[in-house]
This record gives structure tokens, sequence and C-alpha cells, in this order.
């Protein structure tokens, strides 16, 4: 015999789809329910039933033995068929639809009966309670089959016990009420097994709608690929629910953004804080590729609504591409210092030529000097004031920079700066980024200026970067060292509004800060405190380097 084809064997089984799989499984849930309710409610209503027949059968009993004719006539004449208790207990019976009603007298012998043969007979079942003043109810076998039974004691006008009275009630009758119950419960049944597969098939539709009529096997493979996929992506992936809490992250998301599984269940301003980032996660600032800056990390990130009031945010590591930006920034500033020196230089050496052509040697030399000594001043004077050689050398730099634009760049009188810094590449970004600042803030202003100064005080160092630029509006001053704000053209590479920011966390992680205000005669002055930015006088300095993303130039 081959064997059983798959599609065979799926119409012998469950079906694939989830959608029939849930309504078979909620059918099946409702029937049984339905028939154990419907179970559980008829053992109760039989017992019941029996109850009503008993306290029925007892109280027709109880009211014959309260007719005092019924005991005299006990006393007073013998049992007969044609005798006066005969014809009141079937009078009793007939008007009360019992199965017999039986008067006995204390040694058990009937004086009433259905059956006018038992009468003068001898009980079958046992009068023993009630003939000790009990009343009795039970469900019993007698002559005329099982009945529904209530036996009380007879008592004459002494109030003595002369007999008892037991009375019947078929239970033939008892059964067929319980089974007279049965079609009406039964209706009910079906009505709420009907009720509940409607239920159950509007139930399954939604669930299909939800879950795309996809087979659980589908579902489970979907789960795989994207647990696969969620931990396996270089980039960070936050969801959201509707209520704006953190339901997922992944591996990349939890180095990103330094948090952990802690974070799941708490919104984005419980797991990361205040900051640009975490209005980014909660949809408070739109937008597409926006920038943001978490710890060293300079991110672009999106957020994307859901279809259920969620959303997901993606999040996307810059720090290198924006490092790359930056050196490519300097670069073509030293190029254009480069190519601004090579113009002085061809006239300088154009002159020269002049000079020696005309004979003119002792003006040749005199020029010559002079050339030479504005440089060595210049150089002089930084070194003078900054003995740090990287950052001496990028002042020097900037210097040159500065005058190929028409600005002209100083360090202030007041500036000292040892050869003790912690952190000079840190330190180097910093000055690097507020001055190109102030460089494009005073490009093609008349009398353009930008001043630094450089003083230590004890182990702090104090960095001031003046111009005579337009300045900061107030309302301005602290949305500056917002990540991603910006009034300048962002370049090819990149986007702008990073600097400044990466300024103010760079000093606040120094335990410093980084402010601006207006300057003494207009313009911007930007202010950067680093406490515990020196060595102690006699230490040589340590060589560290700061992360790439801790300033650059600025965007």
């Amino acid at each position: 015999m081959s064997p059983t084809s798959p599609a065979r064997r799926r119409r012998l089984g469950l079906p694939r789809r989830m959608f029939s799989q849930v309504l078979l499984m909620q059918l099946a849930i409702a029937a049984g329910v339905a028939v154990l309710a419907t179970g559980l409610f008829l053992a109760p209503l039989s017992k019941q039933l029996d109850q009503e027949a008993m306290r029925r059968a007892l109280a027709i009993a109880q009211t014959t033995a309260q007719n005092p004719k019924i005991a005299e006539d006990v006393l007073t004449t013998p049992p007969s068929v044609d005798g006066p208790v005969q014809k009141e207990a079937e009078r009793i019976r007939l008007s009360t639809h019992a199965e017999y009603v039986v008067v006995m007298d204390r040694r058990g012998f009937r004086w009433s009966h259905t059956d006018p043969k038992q009468i003068g007979e001898h009980v079958s079942t046992s009068a023993k309670e009630a003939l000790e003043g009990k009343e009795v109810m039970e469900i019993d076998t007698g002559t005329l089959g099982r009945s529904a039974r209530g036996k009380v004691p007879l008592y004459d006008a002494h109030h003595r016990i002369i007999g008892a009275v037991s009375v019947g009630i078929e239970y033939s009758s008892v059964r067929a009420g319980l089974i007279g119950a049965i079609p009406e419960l039964l209706a009910y049944a079906g009505g709420a097994l009907a009720v509940g597969a409607l239920a159950a098939w509007l139930i399954s539709r939604r669930v299909q709608r939800q879950t795309r009529d996809l087979a659980f096997s589908d579902i489970s493979a979907l789960l795989a690929e994207r647990e696969a996929m969620l931990h396996g992506i270089r980039e960070g992936v936050v969801a959201l629910d509707r209520a704006g809490r953190v339901r997922l992250l992944n591996d990349e998301a939890r180095r990103l953004l330094g948090i952990g599984d802690e974070a799941v269940g708490q919104s984005p301003d419980e797991a990361l804080g205040a900051g640009r980032t975490t209005d980014v996660l909660a949809g408070r600032v739109t937008g597409t590729d926006l920038l943001t800056v978490r710890g060293q990390r300079v991110l672009v990130t999106n957020r994307m609504p859901t279809d259920d009031g969620g959303a997901v945010a993606t999040l996307r590591d810059r720090t290198e591409l924006e490092q790359l930006g930056r050196e490519l920034d300097s670069t073509r500033g030293l190029i254009d210092a480069l190519r601004a020196q090579d113009h002085e230089h061809a006239n300088r050496m154009h002159t020269l030529l002049g000079l020696l052509e005309l004979e003119m040697y002792d003006d040749a030399v005199e020029f010559v000097g002079e050339v030479v000594g504005d440089h060595r001043a210049t150089a002089e004077q930084v070194t003078e004031k900054v003995q740090d050689p990287l950052l001496a050398a990028l002042l020097v730099g900037k210097a040159t920079v500065a005058a190929e634009r028409g600005v002209a760049l100083w360090v202030s009188d007041g500036s000292r700066l040892p050869d003790r810094l912690i952190d000079p590449r840190g330190l180097v970004t910093v000055v690097g980024n507020l001055v190109d600042n102030a460089l494009d803030a005073v490009a093609g202003t008349p009398h353009a200026r930008v001043e630094v100064e450089l003083r230590a005080e004890a182990r702090t160092v104090v960095l001031s970067v003046r111009d005579t630029g337009p300045g900061i509006p107030v309302e301005q001053r602290e949305l500056i060292f917002t990540d991603g704000w910006s009034t300048k053209k962002p370049p090819a590479h990149g986007k702008r509004g990073l600097g400044l920011s990466l300024v103010r966390r760079f000093a606040e992680r120094q335990g410093g800060s980084a402010t601006v205000a207006e300057a003494e005669g207009g313009g911007a002055r930007f202010t950067v405190v680093l406490p515990e930015a020196l060595t102690e006088p006699g230490l040589e300095p340590a060589l560290t380097a700061s992360a790439p993303a801790d300033g650059e130039e600025a965007r």
C-alpha cells in the first residue's frame, strides 16, 4: 500500500489555516460547554423534582392525619373495603391525584389502600419512624412499585399515637416531569450553542483579518525570521505600543542607546531621560533621517507609525561617517589655506624677482626679512601663550585660513595655557568647532575679527571664543546646543547641527559647561569650562584621546 499523501493527511487532520483551526476549537468548546451545562442542570433538576414530590406526599399525609374523623373511625370500626376510613382515604387520593393513601394502626395493618385486597394486610415497608412520632420523606418501592412517600403519625383526641398515614406519589410522574423539561432545556442549550457558534465565527473572522489568513506554521516561521532579522541587522530597532511604551528592543538598539531589557514596558522618557533622542522616539519631533546624539554616538533616527497605534523607530550609527565628514571639512580648509599661501607665495616671488632684476638688492633682502618675520611672529605669538603643541598648531593653521577669508584671528593677551593637558585632542576638537563657527559667522562682514582666549585656573581650563558677527538671539542661546539644530546650509556629505551639541556634551562629561552670551561691542562669546583638564604641576600629561564624536569641526 502506498503511503498516505500529504494532501490526504491534511484532509483527515486539522485544517492548516489559523482561522479554520480557531473556529473549530471554539465550536468544540461551545458544544462541550453546552452539553456540560445541560448535564449539570439536569442533575439538580432531578433531585429537585424528587424533593417536590416527597414534600407533596408529606403534605397530603399531614392533612389526612389531621382529620379527627379518621382517627376516631380507626378506633371504633374494623378495617373493611366499605369502611369509613377506606372511603375517606379514597376521596383524598382522588382529589389530590396521589398514587395511594394508606391508613394503618399501630400494628402496621392497613385500614385503607388503592387495592382493596390489601386492606387488613400488614404494610410492605417499615412504618417504625412514623409510629414513633417522626415525619418521614423518602423514595421507596412497595406493592405499587417505586414512589415518592410521606409518612406521618396518626393521633387520637388525647394526642396519643394510634397509627400512621402513608401517602405515595407515583414516581413515573416525577420522571415524566423531568423528561418533559428536557426539550425546553435542550432548546435553550441549542440557542446558546447557536449564539456561541456565531460569536466563534465572528471572532475567527477577526483573527483571520488580523493574522492575514496565515497558518500557525507560517506565523511560527515569521516569528523565527523576525527574531533572526532583528538581532542580526546592524540597525537599532525600537518598537513602541499605542501607549508609547517600549515593547521591543534588538541588540543593536540596546548598544546604541546604552539601555537593557529593563527599558521594556517603560516610556522613552523613563528609559532614556530628557533629550532629543527621547523626543524623536516619542514622536514629539517629526521628520526623516533626524540626527540625534546619544552619549558619544551620532545617530540617524527614523520613526514610522504602525496600524495598531504604536510606532517603530530605526537607529543608525553615523559616528564614523560624521568623523570622516569633519575630517573632510578640515582637509578642505587646509587645502584652501595652502592655495591661499600658494597665491601669496607666488606674488612674493614675483616681487622678489622684480627687485632682483632691478638690482635693488638691499630692498630685496629687507622684503624677505619682513615676510619671514611676519610668519615667525605669528607662530611665536601663539606658542608663547599656548604651550600645548597640538593646540598651538591648530591655532596657527586657523589663523592662516582666517587670513585667507579676510578675518583677523587673534589669541588674546590674557591667554596662558601650560603643556599639561590631560586630553589635548578633546580640547583641539572643541576649539576647532568654536573657531570654525566664529569664522562662518563673521566671514564677509567689515572689520571681521575672532579672538580666542585660553587660560588655566589651577587644574581648570577656561576657553573663550569671541567674534564680531551678528550674535545669537536670546531665545536661541539654548536651542543652538540641540542635536540637529542649525541655520546653515548642510554640506554635501551630511547634515549640520552637531558641532555645538558635541561641544556641550564633551564639556558636561568632563564635569564642566558650555554657554553662549553677547560679547562686548556685539557679536557672540562662547565660554567652555573644563574642570580637571590639567595634570598637577610636575606630572606628565596622560596620552588620552577623546572619542571621535566628542566634537569635531562645527557642521
